[in-house]
This record gives structure tokens, C-alpha cells and sequence, in this order.
């Protein structure tokens, strides 16, 4: 199998995270590939007509995407255990969206204070991406702290990847202040081999 990946995206590190939970990341062949709203690059284009990353092709040709299908193909390749069954299934797929939500806005803050050309920046656009990131974390630290604290999941995958996401790119954000027990539950998840062996840089 190959993944279409960027060492910067965390969408593409969720995908990583469930491969080596799985035990299947030797299994991938990572192909780097540069994804950009503004230039669309064909070699991802031709496998996923979104051009965007992660895309898994599959050894018959078949491309999947985003990376909440490549993350729960993954699980399901050996007998599904991140994407758990029964009631559990909806509180894991209900933290993997509000992570998602986190992250697409935290890079959505990427492309307009890095890509945009800095006249046509939109200030209060930025706010408005900025304030869902800061309500996630309240909610993360509120709502979920007990969930993430119990066995792993796609949920709790996806909130390290969004939390190690914002210290990569938002460093300054200081997500970490009024968030004392979802800083400490960070601090233990991101030591697990699957976090250490896919850090961006």
C-alpha cells in the first residue's frame, strides 16, 4: 500500500498513528506529496479528484480517502479495535469529529497567515478559525477528559495528532494554559511509540 502524505499534515499523522497502533506501518510505503489549495498537484489529483492529502492506494489500484476512511480500512485490515463496536463506537467517532473540526480550522490559520499574500489577509476570519480551536480545547479539557484518559481510540488519536498539530504550527497559541489535565493527559499519549515515530518536522 501507498500513502500520499505530508510529514506536516495531521490528517496524514492520524492515518500514521492507527498504522503503527496496528502494527501495519510497515506495510505502507510513504510517498511524500505536496498538497496546496491554491496549486493542485496532479499526482494526487489523478488518485483523489480533492488533490488532498492523506489518499491510501490500495496494491489493486483502488485509492481511498480522507483519513477517516484510510484510518478505519487500516483498523479493520486485522479485526477493528480502534473503531470499537456498539455504544462505544459513537463517543470515539464523536471525538474524532470534534478533533477533525480542530484541526481543519488550525490549518485553515495556516493557510492565511503563511499562504495568503499578507494584503488580503482577513483578520477577523482568522478570529473566527482561531475561536473554534480555543472552543475545542475547553470542550476537550470540560467534556472529554475522561474518555481520553480510557482505552485508545480514533477519538483520542485524532485529539493527540490535533494537539501535536498545534504545537508544530501555533506554538504561541499557548493551548496548554487553562488546560491543565489535557496538557498532562498530552504529555503521557504523546510518549507512545506510534506519537514519537510519526512527530512532524
Amino acid at each position: 500500500m501507498k500513502l500520499l502524505y505530508a510529514v506536516a499534515s495531521p490528517f496524514a499523522r492520524k492515518a500514521l498513528v492507527v498504522a503503527h497502533e496496528r502494527g501495519l506501518d510497515s506495510q505502507l510505503t510513504l510517498v511524500t506529496s505536496a498538497a496546496s489549495p491554491v496549486a493542485r498537484n496532479p499526482d494526487i489529483v489523478a488518485h483523489n479528484p480533492t488533490g488532498k492529502i492523506p489518499t491510501l492506494l490500495l496494491e489493486d489500484g483502488t485509492a481511498l480517502y480522507d483519513s477517516r476512511v484510510i484510518a478505519e480500512y487500516l483498523d479493520a485490515l486485522q479485526g477493528p479495535r480502534l473503531f470499537p463496536a456498539g455504544a462505544a463506537r459513537w463517543p470515539a467517532l464523536c471525538l474524532q469529529s470534534l478533533a477533525d473540526e480542530m484541526m481543519g480550522a488550525a490549518l485553515l490559520m495556516r493557510y492565511e497567515g503563511f499562504m495568503r499574500p499578507e494584503p488580503l489577509r482577513w483578520s477577523e476570519w482568522m478570529d473566527g478559525q482561531k475561536a473554534k480551536v480555543l472552543s475545542s480545547l475547553d470542550h476537550l479539557e470540560e467534556r472529554w477528559i475522561g474518555h481520553l484518559g480510557g482505552e485508545v481510540d480514533i477519538g483520542i488519536i485524532a485529539t493527540a495528532c490535533g494537539l501535536g498539530y498545534l504545537d508544530f504550527r501555533f506554538a504561541d497559541l499557548g493551548w496548554r494554559q487553562g488546560h491543565d489535565r489535557l496538557a498532562q493527559w498530552y504529555e503521557g499519549f504523546s510518549a507512545r511509540p506510534s506519537m514519537v515515530a510519526t512527530v512532524p518536522g
